[in-house]
């Protein structure tokens, strides 16, 4: 039997205790967790967390996370008192914008799974919840299976059960650094002496900035404090809850005044976000750490009251619960939390020492899901679940930043509650990145969202004349307020000249990394589903898989050069992916890999116009039989190098035109200059997203991931035979398209104008059976598009479903795809 692996997991609170327990119980026994406060009540989040577990949310994988959390935390007790205590959630509308906005959350629970949610009435809230003024709510989601997590109890049984498999915990061990050789973790150097260690996992909480900061890497979070408060007997809840149950009411959450609240006993906690954001200092907390001290009621993390902060928070409370009237608060504490730059929990390894994995900005809501999750990546190589949305690497540089992080940290704290639009970018910090087109974007009234850092342009108020050129099958219909935030027709004519004249898209902020050297075309082969070795000047769409069969990322490389490879990937993961594989390799030697996305640029020009346009600009052959679809060549256009890849996702004529960044706005100003008689426009992301799914082109990370393999996601074209010749080869010989159980399908939208965003519940026979992933309104069709997961059963094309949009149901209908063009005769022209 092959030995376990010696495990250091640091931090002994909900995350670390549950991943212990998860290791052990996949046979994994050479476990060690530390923490620098005792045990088991260590001092850090878990010790004083109100424990309030809300499922509902926008992204499948973190419902799925707290599911599971749930389930095992209900399995748990202590000497036959609870871990969990499901009294379910209820969350309260007092205004019509939370009202839909409860709607849309419900909606998040059916596509999810989460099959016990409704929208009640306010009659129903003052049921379930009697302390609840049924004249101040105008609705409210209840969630039956939400409820309370005894934290502190759930680590208690946590410890116990993973401490009789072998695993061993040390409290009152401070960590003082992380040991390493050769690129990999060897050991944690403690207080008292070094535990040597092949894993070494990172649960620290708030804590974890220090922890990474001991391998160089950064963990992009912010310790932030948080009230809560307790306040004297409720006269409404005398009798009602026993000492063991505590609360028999539904957890409550009031987010339009940024407030929760639970039962303890006869009295009730309130939790609020109401105040200034509170940043904490490490050094503080260490200053004033005395682990001997450490109790209920007093520990590091638990920072004074402020009462000047509670006071307005407290009357909204009185407000919604009358019976607070006459009852003072009687005790609290600023709490510390951890908050991240986009409000997500932070998972994965480091990319600068092997072994040494993180699992940070993890609330008790999600905590035994983590775990699973992370047990899952290191003992079978993979999780089941989609975790792109938690990888530690998803932030670039720029927001990694000290600044970055605070500034973008506490504004997540203002907003935890707040109605948030898809599309709502940030509002500060901006202008971070901007690409050498930026000025003349401006010039041309570009609207910019935000993505990455980077400001990208998603339409130009300089069409705005265009809009009135329309042709009538054109023109779009007018959106619900929803659907009509952060959009504007102008998208309509940019997507109109793109289809019938040219248009310059600007692709700059699209990842770009250089793959070079002898080694190259070997890493490229075991890692891609297509093939890589092919004539320099070949660009290939491929697929990068895990393990499983799952999608890791959808990339296009082309081939520049014998040893030279430039790959077209989705985000910082596919760098880090890369330079994961050359290692595992062995390939240190023989690959370079360079992310050039800051040093270049890139312009798409497309449309039936574009040839004409680049061909008055250079003596280069951009010919059809010059460059063919789906080839690359490096050329000159208006004097400046460039290196130009025949590909379009917008499904018309045109190339992907590369240069170096100090290049760029010349090359912009030729091509707009020399096109305008050809009736050239810039156009943003806004039409770019539209003309893709007419095209029936995958965005990776809406549309798929790790858990859809290429044959349900619709890709099977881009893999060739499977015969254990790259990364999940094995795991997917034998699967088609004709297998497959559930497949990603085309929608559109039968009554023309409803414009869905995605995450809405697709309906078949009035069961929930599948979900948007991305949508669009489609300019070149005159209808709404939508791209769902949905049954093999339900993706028949002429197939009627029904998408359930703020609670009520809009009928689509399964389409043949690609919407536009299936004969590529545009594209290839």
């Amino acid at each position: 039997m092959t030995p376990s692996p010696r495990v250091v997991i640091i931090g002994a609170g909900i995350v670390g205790a549950n991943l212990a327990d998860e290791l052990t119980e996949r046979g994994w026994t050479d476990i060690t967790v530390l923490d620098q406060g005792p045990l088991p009540l260590a001092g850090g989040s878990t010790s004083h967390a109100p424990g309030l577990v809300f499922q509902t949310n926008s992204s499948q994988t973190m419902a799925r996370l707290a599911a599971y959390t749930v389930e095992k935390l209900k399995s748990l007790d202590v000497d036959g008192a609870w871990c969990f205590n499901q009294v379910g959630g209820l969350e309260v509308a007092t205004t019509p914008e939370r009202l839909a906005e409860l709607e849309r959350r419900r909606g998040w629970t059916r596509a999810w799974g989460i099959s016990d949610a409704r929208i009640i009435s306010p009659a129903e809230c003052a049921a379930l919840h009697p302390l609840v003024d049924p004249e101040q709510v105008l609705g409210g989601l209840h969630v039956p299976s939400d409820g309370l997590a005894k934290a502190h109890r759930a680590v208690i049984a946590l410890m116990a059960r993973a401490s009789s498999r072998g695993a061993v915990f040390r409290g009152r061990t401070e960590v003082l650094g992380v040991e390493q050789s050769g690129g990999r973790v060897t050991g944690v150097t403690t207080s008292d002496g070094v535990v040597p260690a092949d894993v070494v996992v990172s649960c620290a909480g708030f804590w974890g900035p220090k922890v990474g900061a001991m391998v160089g890497m950064d963990v992009p979070l912010l310790p932030l404090a948080h009230q809560y408060a307790k306040t004297g007997q409720v006269r409404e809840l005398v009798g009602r809850n026993s000492e063991l149950a505590e609360a028999s009411l539904p957890i409550l959450r009031h987010q339009d005044a940024d407030l929760y609240f639970r039962e303890h006993g006869d009295r009730i906690g309130i939790g609020s976000y109401a105040h200034r954001p509170m940043p904490v200092r490490l050094d503080e907390l260490d200053s004033s750490d005395s682990a001997a001290g450490v109790s209920e009621s007093s520990m590091p993390s638990m920072l004074p009251f402020t009462e000047e902060d509670f006071a307005p928070a407290y009357e909204d409370a009185r407000k919604l619960i009358p019976a607070l009237g006459d009852v003072k608060v009687e005790e609290g504490f600023n709490g510390v939390f951890s908050f991240t730059p986009d409000g997500g929990s932070l998972v994965g390894e480091s990319k600068e020492v092997a072994g040494f994995f993180v699992a940070e900005a993890v609330w008790v809501t999600h905590s035994a899901g983590v775990a699973k999750a992370v047990a899952q990546l290191l003992v079978d190589g993979r999780s089941e679940y989609d975790l792109h949305a938690l990888d530690v690497h998803r932030f670039e540089e720029v927001q990694l930043d000290e600044a970055y992080v605070s500034e973008t940290s506490q504004q997540n704290f203002v907003e935890i509650y707040d109605i948030l639009h898809p599309l709502q970018p940030k509002e500060s910090p901006r202008n971070l990145r901007v690409s050498p087109f930026h000025a003349r974007q401006v010039e041309l009234g570009a609207v910019f969202l935000e993505a990455g850092g980077w400001e990208r342009p998603h339409w130009y108020e300089a069409n705005a004349p265009l809009v009135e050129q329309l042709p009538a099958e054109w023109a779009p219909p007018a959106r619900d307020p929803w659907a009509a935030q952060f959009h504007s027709p102008i998208a309509a004519a940019e997507a109109w000249k793109t289809r019938t004249a040219v248009a310059m898209y600007d692709m700059t902020a699209l990842k770009r990394i250089e793959v070079s050297g002898p080694g190259a075309l070997e890493l490229l082969e075991r890692m891609s589903t297509g093939k890589m070795d092919k004539s320099v000047g070949a660009v290939t769409y491929t697929l990068w898989l895990d393990e499983a069969g799952g999608i890791r990322s959808d990339v296009t490389v082309a081939r520049l050069g014998e040893q030279l490879f430039q790959v077209g990937a989705n985000g910082n993961q596919d760098v880090v992916h890369l330079l994961d594989e050359v290692r595992k390799a062995g390939l240190q030697d023989t690959v370079q890999v360079r992310d050039t996305t800051g040093e270049t640029c890139c312009i798409g020009l497309w449309g039936p116009n574009a040839r004409t346009l680049v061909e008055r600009l250079s003596t280069d052959d951009f010919s059809n039989e010059g460059l063919k679809y789906f080839r690359g060549t490096r050329a000159r256009i208006a004097g400046v190098p460039v290196t130009a890849l025949r590909l379009s996702y917008v499904g018309e004529l045109g190339w992907e035109i590369y240069t170096t960044a100090d290049n760029g706005q010349r090359l912009w100003d030729a091509l707009f200059s020399a096109g305008q008689d050809l009736g050239v426009i810039a156009a943003g992301r806004a039409a770019f997203n539209s003309l893709r799914l007419e095209k029936g082109y995958r965005s990776w990370g809406s549309d798929m991931t790790t858990e859809h393999d290429p044959y349900e996601a619709g890709l099977g074209f881009a893999v060739r035979s499977a015969t254990g010749t790259f990364t999940g080869s094995e795991a997917i010989a034998g699967r088609s398209e004709e297998t497959v159980s559930r497949k990603l399908a085309c929608l559109t939208v039968d009554d023309g104008t409803t414009v869905v965003l995605g995450h809405e519940p697709v309906v078949v026979d009035g069961e929930p059976v599948g979900y948007v992933t991305s949508a669009a309104f489609g300019h070149t069709v005159g209808k709404p598009i939508a791209y769902a997961w949905l049954p093999a059963s339900a993706a028949a094309v002429g197939s009627k479903v029904e998408i359930e949009y703020f609670g009520k149901p809009v009928t689509a209908t399964v389409a043949a795809e690609p919407l536009v063009d299936p004969e590529m005769a545009r594209i290839r022209r």
